[in-house]
């Protein structure tokens, strides 16, 4: 039956979303830690889970378009419309699920802005030490990126 199959392809993409979630958590602490040397790692095993999730979606998506057309909906009908339609127990199943993506969502979205903060702020730093080191001093523009100082001309005392 349909729903079962609907309800099996939805456990597995709650299943990567979640160790999606872990791994973007366990990417977080190595940023926040600046343990940079295992980031490529973390990145292919997200890349990996992420080619997964491609793969349980497209399952996901034919068992939900047959669902659709049981109920007599579009085969691309949302999943809140098949919660909506469905007799029980799978409305109440698929609205779980529906819950539960959501809220995984919500956390990956979270999780990948937090990380891309803390990438700027790591990429600033960076940029702030070189600039030191090379011994030309940069400045703020009205942005807050920051901008090489002009060479100035230098008046030197020949004299001394």
């Amino acid at each position: 039956m349909s729903y079962q199959l609907l309800n099996s392809a939805l456990w597995n993409q709650r299943q990567l979303l979640e160790l999606l979630v872990f791994k973007l958590e366990v990417e977080q602490l190595l940023l926040a830690s600046g343990k940079s040397k295992w980031l490529q790692h973390s990145t292919a095993e997200i890349e990996r889970l992420i080619s997964q999730l491609a793969e349980v979606e497209l399952a996901r998506s034919v068992e939900s378009d047959s669902v659709a057309k049981q109920l007599g909906l579009d085969g691309e009908a949302p999943l809140s419309a098949l919660v909506t339609l469905s007799p029980e127990p799978w409305g109440e199943l698929l609205g779980a699920h529906r819950t539960a993506l959501l809220q995984l969502a919500t956390e990956i979205d979270a999780l990948t802005t937090g990380a891309r903060e803390l990438l700027t702020a790591s990429q600033r730093a960076v940029q702030e030490s070189l600039a030191s080191v090379a011994n030309d001093p940069a400045t703020y523009d009205a942005s807050g990126e920051t901008q090489a100082a002009e060479a100035q001309p230098r008046l030197i005392d020949q004299d001394l």
